[in-house]
């Protein structure tokens, strides 16, 4: 098993990497709002960070992107993570796309595997 990682940059293409994951069988996608340190500067730089604050309440101006994370049963999943994530947003490494990362995971637990329907004991 392995943690998949993807900090998508547009957030407004959110549903359609969703819809790529579901598609090749990835499913239990946590989403989490999420802010770079390159906008979190921009932001700060607004004005005081107390006009900042109020700036935000009134206008919600800051572009957040979000970050997903996956397990997902084994590396070749990971790369269909990749090549389908990519097929949204393109390629990787270029700007303004966004960053996948993945890890192998020792233990995990609370999750079913990929491809077998979850049962409760």
């Amino acid at each position: 098993m392995h943690m998949v990682m993807f900090v998508l940059d547009n957030p407004e293409l959110l549903d359609r990497v969703l819809d790529a994951w579901d598609t090749i069988g990835v499913s239990g996608v946590t989403i989490i709002e999420s802010t770079g340190i390159n906008r979190r500067k921009a932001a700060r730089m607004v004005g005081a960070p107390f006009m900042a604050g109020i700036n935000r309440l009134l206008t919600s101006s800051q572009e957040n992107h979000f970050t997903l994370f996956t397990i997902v049963k084994g590396e070749p999943m990971v790369r269909e993570c990749i090549r389908t994530a990519e097929e949204v947003v393109g390629n990787l490494n270029e700007p303004n796309t966004g960053a996948l990362a993945s890890w192998p995971l020792s233990l995990v637990a609370g999750v079913p595997d990929q491809g077998r329907k979850y049962e409760k004991p």
